[in-house]
């Protein structure tokens, strides 16, 4: 249902279906949204019309309990760059009535070469692994979590994760010592550094967490959504999406 609901709404600018599928007490918590449907309503119009070339590509979708995510590649103009967008909806009594999302400019070039879309690790699918175990998945990036924000210990990645580690963020390269060493220099510059988790969704063999990163109490932080990829019980792949938190939004409800 949320696939369709998204894929009529930004492809093809079918307003119906938000009658259809958004509830009445529909929370946004993108920063240039209002709460309700019809704000929703305004807001896809003035953005269809403001780009009427706009095409979106969903990558992969994955969803747990009353959670569905998408993951998908914007082009708001053809022949300019790219966005990387990972949205989640809140479905209740078969209604979206909540929306978070994180939105992040592709740049034209990578540290690893890789785009920040494709699935590199065996087998190549975007679609969860049916017979891949959830809770499993689910532990070993929560354990990952755990390790690094907790217990600021970048050595998790030894235990919960194995080589090449695939990475799809532009600015670092693939492998297990690249990542630890992320985090061991982000500790040391950045001593005040948190990572609040919001929620996790997990689906087979992908799992994604979405938390507030802030280099001190004072900062804003961003708004991430790190997406994972767990075969036999290790990290193999990595993508995520990275937004400032704004210091103003339209609605009251924060990004989290």
């Amino acid at each position: 249902m949320v696939a369709h609901f998204y894929d009529q709404l930004f492809a093809h600018g079918n307003l119906e279906v938000i009658d259809k599928f958004v509830g009445s007490t529909y929370t946004n918590h993108n920063p240039q949204g209002g709460d309700g449907p019809e704000a929703l309503r305004r807001f896809v119009s003035y953005f269809r019309a403001a780009n009427p070339n706009m095409h979106h590509t969903v990558a992969r979708v994955i969803a747990e309990d009353d959670l569905v995510l998408l993951h998908s590649r914007a082009v708001l103009e053809p022949g300019t760059a790219p966005q990387a967008v990972v949205d989640i909806f809140r479905v209740e009594d078969g209604r979206i009535v909540e929306h978070w999302d994180v939105i992040q400019p592709v740049p034209a070039t990578s540290v690893s070469g890789h785009d920040m879309f494709t699935t590199l690790s065996a087998p190549a699918d975007n679609s969860p692994d049916p017979l891949a175990p959830t809770a499993e998945s689910k532990r070993v990036v929560e354990a990952l979590f755990h390790t690094i924000a907790v217990e600021r210990d970048p050595a998790a990645f030894d235990r919960y994760a194995v080589d090449p580690l695939y990475e799809h963020n532009p600015q670092y390269a693939d492998g297990v010592p690249a990542a630890k060493e992320l985090f061991t220099s982000a500790f040391a510059a950045h001593p005040e550094l948190t990572i609040s988790v919001k929620r996790v969704i997990a689906e087979g063999d992908y799992v994604a967490v979405h938390h507030h990163y802030k280099t001190s109490a004072d900062d804003l932080g961003f708004a991430v959504i790190d997406f994972f990829r767990v075969r036999d019980g290790k990290i193999v792949e990595h993508w995520d999406a990275i937004q400032p938190v704004p210091a103003t939004s339209a609605n009251d409800n924060s990004m989290f």
